[in-house]
């Protein structure tokens, strides 16, 4: 197995998982969520998972570069992409507790991002599988 589908089954599983325990956890998710893992003071441990973060883009390109893996492209996009969330956690931390708060009232919208989620895993699994 090589660099790529583990991350597509990595990304997936984190995806997977996260949305078990959402529903088993119910209302006790979101007071985690907002009173543990976002608390109103930013935890150190943001700065740590931002630069870790922007470190598995980096070394997903460099992976695209210097491995001949068809397609690697696409994850290492997609990869990117979480950059924005990164950058908003590290630069603007209140912007992105606030948007969290926002979003877990409001059963639209995490409904909406649970669906995206569920399908954005499948698609990873299936990239995993057939194209890595």
């Amino acid at each position: 197995m090589n660099y790529f589908s583990l991350l597509c089954f990595g990304w997936a599983s984190i995806g997977i998982i996260s949305r078990i325990f959402m529903y088993i956890m119910g209302d006790q998710w979101k007071e985690w969520e907002m009173d543990k893992a976002y608390k109103a003071e930013k935890p150190w441990y943001i700065n740590i998972i931002g630069l870790l973060g922007y470190a598995i883009v980096i070394y997903s390109w460099y992976n695209v570069i210097a491995l001949d893996v068809e397609y690697s492209w696409i994850i290492s996009m997609l990869v990117t992409l979480t950059t924005v969330k990164i950058s908003v956690l590290l630069f603007n931390y209140d912007g992105f507790r606030q948007f969290a708060i926002t979003t877990l009232k409001d059963k639209r919208k995490m409904m909406r991002l649970n669906i995206s989620v569920v399908i954005l895993s499948t698609i990873l699994i299936g990239m995993g599988l057939f194209l890595y």
